[in-house]
């Protein structure tokens, strides 16, 4: 019978437990590295977080000269000037960060752009983004990821057991943190799309290790005499073929976004084209190990299911 496209022979036995100390001392590494990056570097706030102007323009005369425009706007004195395309080549974005002084230094800083821009182009957008609302929308977004979390560990524990819901809240706080801590380490700015990018890791990581539990479960039924390890092991190769899948299809996605897609939302799929990698990892590697760790019930006879006999898995 025809079972479709498979990337892993059948029969495939790579020992990923066996490799659960290197993975946790490397995962435990890397977060400590992301954590100390945070405090001592601290993440580079976009407009949306920091405050101040966006303003969109359109230019009259073809495609934009974004190495003329940063030049112009670079000596005007109003700190930190970012000019970016914005959609078509002759639509442009221009974020400048807050001005000392409060909405009235901002407003001349909106003036001064105008008057040495001129009528060479059209504004299409001007927003003002006080300190105020920054700080609320960190405290938002911050807030949206913990609850995401939360939502985690209680839709796990009802659908499995504590223990798992314990492994699956541990490789999320993994692949938030590292995400975290890569967006330090290259400065990249961190907005609002970045928290969205971040819940859907979340969701993305989740579905990756639901998938491997479900299995998992599945085998704690039918193997009730084989070693844990051992059925860990023989769960995650049995759904290696659908991760390995799955992962190269939405980076194949992902990829050409990020070539084609323009500077607006490179942002956010470099973080998505992370938050695939971290979460693929922290399922084999952090989900699954901490199974062995804290130990699971063995007998799900009483979950729905007919009780199986315990054949041995065939060997390659």
């Amino acid at each position: 019978m025809y079972r479709g496209l498979s990337f892993v022979p059948s029969g495939t036995r790579i020992p990923f437990i066996g490799l659960r100390m290197i993975s946790m001392v490397l995962s435990c590494l890397a977060m400590l590295a992301s954590l100390v990056l945070f405090f001592m570097v601290d993440l580079n706030y976009g407009i949306d977080f920091r405050g101040g102007t966006l303003i969109e323009i359109q230019s009259k005369s073809g495609p934009a000269n974004l190495g003329d425009l940063r030049s112009q706007l670079g000596g005007l004195g109003l700190g930190d000037v970012q000019v970016q395309e914005f959609g078509a080549p002759d639509e442009v974005l221009i974020r400048i960060e807050a001005q000392k002084g409060g909405e009235a230094n901002q407003q001349n800083a909106i003036k001064s752009v105008k008057a040495k821009l001129g009528d060479s182009v059209d504004y299409r957008r001007v927003e003002v983004v006080g300190p105020t609302v920054s700080g609320e929308l960190i405290q938002s977004g911050a807030i949206a990821v913990l609850v995401a979390i939360v939502a985690v560990l209680i839709y796990i524990w009802f659908r499995f057991e504590w223990q798992f819901s314990i492994g699956a809240v541990a490789a999320l706080v993994h692949d938030v943190i590292l995400t975290i801590g890569v967006f330090c380490a290259l400065q990249i700015e961190f907005n609002l799309s970045i928290i969205a990018a971040i819940l859907t890791i979340v969701g993305y990581s989740l579905n990756d290790t639901v998938v491997v539990y479900d299995r998992v479960r599945e085998n704690l039924r039918k193997y009730k005499k084989m070693g844990l390890e051992e059925l860990l092991n023989f769960s995650i190769n049995e759904t290696l073929s659908r991760t390995i899948l799955t992962s190269v299809t939405t980076m194949i996605a992902l990829l050409a976004l990020y070539v084609f897609g323009g500077e607006v939302i490179r942002g956010f799929t470099f973080a998505m084209i992370w938050g695939v990698v971290v979460g693929t990892y922290s399922s084999i590697f952090v989900a699954s190990p901490l199974l062995l760790k804290l130990g699971v019930k063995r007998d799900w006879s009483g979950l729905g299911g007919a009780k199986v006999k315990d054949p041995a898995p065939k060997r390659a």
